[in-house]
């Protein structure tokens, strides 16, 4: 007599603990015979240490229902009225007729619905990779939107079937990522109405999962989404929030996320100094990150993309030579497919250029942003920062000839994206 191997594999495969599988057997005997099971963690303690090798026909019943197998293929000897597929209906029900008595002939039989496990929300999080990879090449569009709740559509289903705590954590923190993605694509496609209801959901999934990344990434868009509102206070409150979360106080990497944030936040309330200091310390605190395996959302976050901010928050408080050289250091390490963020730095240093005096050069720079763009659609976030670049270098230099033409490219590559 040895331990039932078999039965602890599709038990980790579940995530259940023997506390749980006993549960999960228990309300499986409620659905099959209408009264509640009366299995202990002893009992399975006893599958799995070998000590009942052909449990009784109620619990056989049970363990059919969990794991969606025939107990045959969990390690067990069924007893010889289970002798038969255990979805065939006709058999089933002769069977708990003949173990549980006339309280089995009054209740439904329920179609079998095995339990959820982690491969399953593998499975689940399989399509999320494609939808981030698409955001890095164009940014925010409405088919990576609707795909994304697509995906969170399907993870909510799984919710509906047996699952283990942690199966359950890990469903939750799979729906915020998905309805975040969602929310990120409206915010860049400027459709911040949207954004915001789809963040407010993310929020309560991402509060039930109990994953510091998922609710860090949550607070992250919500100050993006703020400084797209131009609301100040709600931006530095969310930032404010990531900077304190479990994630930033864990690791530098996050810490770094929250306080560059923090800095944009300061700077668009007019608090160049305060922003000065933020970033200082989001500069030396991703100094300290290691090279740990983070969740793939987190890819765009790293050196470069500091540098972008930087170059932002400093174009904002009036700093233009140094946000130019930002731009210039963040451009030279943005890596080439992560279209939408070359384009957006791109942005900034040209209006860094135009600010220092230098129209001419500035128009030649932000004539690459539809280079860079190879004719994808450009984001909504894209087209505001392209417009305010117009304005600025109409009300600078009106009547020149490099204005005039780059009316003409911007009027041409605009209505085809």
């Amino acid at each position: 007599m040895g331990a039932n191997l078999i039965l602890q594999s599709r038990m980790d495969q579940l995530g259940l603990t023997q506390d749980e599988l006993a549960a999960q057997l228990n309300a499986a005997l409620l659905e099959i015979t209408g009264r509640p099971g009366e299995i202990s963690s002893r009992t399975v303690r006893n599958l799995l240490n070998g000590s009942s090798r052909r449990p009784i026909g109620r619990t056989c019943a049970a363990l059919e229902r969990v794991f969606g197998c025939c107990v045959a293929d969990l390690g067990f000897s069924a007893p010889s009225s289970m002798q038969h597929p255990p979805e065939d209906p006709v058999r089933r029900r002769d069977f708990m007729l003949s173990t549980t008595g006339t309280a089995a002939a009054a209740a439904p039989i329920v179609r079998q619905r095995r339990s959820v496990g982690m491969a399953d929300v593998t499975r689940a999080a399989a399509g999320m990779n494609d939808l981030v990879k698409a955001d890095d090449r164009q940014g925010g569009h409405i088919s990576l939107a609707s795909a994304a709740l697509e995906g969170r559509a399907k993870v909510l289903e799984l919710q509906q079937r047996n699952a283990s705590e942690r199966v359950r954590r890990a469903l939750y923190a799979l729906a915020a990522e998905y309805t975040t993605i969602a929310a990120w694509s409206c915010i860049d496609l400027r459709d911040l109405d949207t954004a915001q209801r789809h963040l407010y959901e993310s929020t309560t999934f991402a509060g039930l999962s109990q994953d510091p990344a998922t609710a860090m990434r949550v607070w992250i868009n919500m100050a993006m989404l703020a400084y797209q509102r131009k609301s100040g206070t709600e931006q530095l409150a969310a930032a404010q929030a990531a900077v304190a979360s479990q994630a930033a106080r864990r690791d530098p990497f996050f810490a770094s996320m929250g306080r560059v944030r923090l800095a944009l936040a300061h700077s668009t309330l007019g608090d160049p100094r305060a922003a000065k200091r933020a970033l200082g310390t989001a500069q030396e605190t991703l100094r300290k990150a290691d090279d740990d395996e983070r969740p793939r959302w987190t890819a765009f976050y790293g050196p470069a993309e500091l540098n972008h901010l930087a170059a932002i928050i400093l174009n904002n408080n009036g700093r233009s030579a140094e946000a130019e050289a930002m731009a210039h250091r963040a451009l030279a390490e943005i890596p080439s497919d992560f279209q939408r963020n070359r384009a957006l730095a791109t942005c900034q240093l040209a209006q860094a250029q135009l600010w220092q005096g230098e129209p001419e050069q500035a128009t030649i720079t932000a004539a690459a942003i539809f280079t860079i763009m190879d004719g994808a659609p450009l984001p909504g976030r894209l087209r505001t920062l392209i417009g305010d670049f117009h304005r600025d270098l109409f009300r600078l230099a009106p009547s020149t000839t490099y204005a005039r033409d780059w009316v003409d490219r911007m009027r041409n590559e605009w209505s085809q994206a």
